[in-house]
């Protein structure tokens, strides 16, 4: 598993990122342009083009780019619905409202993922920083970050941008 954070101290998440996960140590190629060290920010699925005629331009700068929305903005940052968040991009389920708590970010937060396989966990050295970025394992789009300040039981806080998700009540 790729280092989570300089603070060897960070509980690895119940899963882990697949083969094709960013070494330890390496740095985002050239030109990637994605704020997350996705290379192409298409890695899985459609072109450039059917990624932007499927997604909003907020959906496609956070999911495909490795965006950030602005906290307090996105649409379930306070939502109280009952049912499942799913990928926005390939309708992956992803996080239970039942694992959701208000972190006081402004991004939705939750305590765990439906499945642990359904999410992947990617060094992010951006900003000059070391976060441990999260993506949908599905379509490899760019969801937020996961941090070891969450409740029990697991004790982390994934933070995921509106903009990557999508609600399914139920």
């Amino acid at each position: 598993m790729p280092e989570a954070a300089a603070d060897s101290s960070f509980p690895a998440p119940a899963f882990s990122a697949p083969a094709a996960a960013e070494a330890p140590g390496a740095e985002p190629a050239a030109g990637s342009g994605g704020a997350c060290g996705l290379p192409s920010g298409l890695a899985r699925g459609l072109d450039e083009e059917a990624w932007r005629a499927r997604l909003t331009p907020e959906q496609f700068r956070v999911t495909r780019q490795g965006g950030t929305e602005r906290a307090f903005t996105g649409a379930y940052w306070n939502h109280k619905g009952e049912g499942t968040y799913r990928c926005v991009c390939c309708d992956a389920p992803l996080f239970s409202s039942s694992s959701k708590f208000d972190s006081g970010t402004g991004w939705p937060s939750f305590w765990q993922g439906v499945d642990p396989a359904a999410i992947t966990t990617h060094t992010d050295r951006a900003y000059g920083m070391v976060r441990t970025e999260i993506r949908c394992a599905s379509c490899d789009a760019h969801l937020g970050h996961v941090f070891n300040d969450g409740p029990r039981p697991s004790g982390l806080r994934y933070c995921v941008n509106s903009a990557s998700l999508s609600f399914e009540e139920g």
